[in-house]
């Protein structure tokens, strides 16, 4: 099981070029793949999409590209337009001051800010692929490794929680045995109270039975403990199972509401609430399981 959150870098480069990949990965319902790439690799960006897509199921990622030119990679170019721009206003003063344009050197003119301009060369966008290609399987791999961690991590919480929502369910199962001879008690000393000449006992036992009936919550009980099994067993799959376990929270989350409708004992109600308590705390953890 992996979790949707996590962050990989993959870095590879040749004699000139050196490529960074960084992947951030946070939570989504659905899989949406950002990529941000430099002006040379434009045409990359589909590619890099693809090979995230084929390794992740789940989650928004959003992959950042960057790309340096090492020594060697990189020329100087003069602005030949602002080179004629200086020499035809140096002309102009060496005229009007009767002066040699000669005697302004040629380094006055290359030392203005703009004539020189450091440019990287042009990128081969289609040999650089292979590069690419190896920056963006390490990034995959270092983010696996870091989903899978956080997965292992949250698997333990979630079984955590489910062993607190079978033990309670198990209380509940405990507290409900009987339940039919107090509500048909309580009934009794209601009726006796208010109509003790007229009381008939085979009514009383009749009444307290449909209440019983009413208040029934084993198969709610029967129903969670499947449950239950189904998730536990998701929690061992080694496979994509976020949407599963949402579907069973769900599931879980109709039940224990069916259970605080039918209960008729405060023993009932105190324990329906620490399982809707457990149930979202687990709600926000299945949240980020891929």
């Amino acid at each position: 099981m992996n979790s949707m959150t996590g962050f990989g870098r993959g870095e590879a480069s040749n004699a000139t070029v050196t490529v960074v990949i960084e992947i951030k990965s946070v939570n989504n319902r659905f899989r949406d793949v950002q990529v941000r790439v430099p002006r040379e690799y434009n045409a990359f960006e589909s590619r890099i999409a693809n090979l995230a897509k084929d390794a992740v199921q789940r989650g928004r990622l959003e992959i950042s590209v960057r790309r340096t030119c090492t020594e060697g990679a990189t020329r100087i170019v003069p602005d030949m337009k602002l080179v004629e721009q200086y020499r035809l206003a140096i002309a102009e003063v060496s005229r009007r001051l009767q002066r040699d344009p000669n005697d302004i050197p040629l380094q006055f003119i290359l030392g203005q800010a703009g004539v020189l301009v450091a440019q990287d060369n042009d990128a081969d966008a289609l040999a650089e692929w292979d590069l690419v290609e190896g920056a963006v399987a390490g990034a995959l791999a270092d983010l696996a490794a870091m989903r899978t961690a956080e997965g292992r991590a949250l698997a333990r919480d979630l079984e955590r929680h489910l062993v607190e929502m079978r033990r309670l369910c198990g209380e509940i199962d405990a507290a409900t045995a009987g339940v039919a001879e107090r509500l048909q008690a309580r009934i009794r000393e209601r009726v006796a109270r208010l109509f003790a000449d007229k009381l008939d006992p085979a009514r009383i036992a009749q009444e307290a039975a449909l209440l019983a009936d009413k208040s029934d919550v084993s198969e709610e009980l029967a129903r969670l403990s499947s449950h239950c099994d189904q998730f536990d067993g998701a929690l061992g799959l080694d496979e994509p199972v976020g949407r599963k376990l949402d579907f069973v929270l769900q599931e879980m989350h109709r039940e224990v509401n069916t259970l605080g409708s039918k209960a008729t004992e405060q023993s009932v109600s105190v324990r329906v609430v620490e399982l809707k308590s457990v149930l979202e705390r687990m709600r926000e953890q299945a949240a980020n399981v891929e």
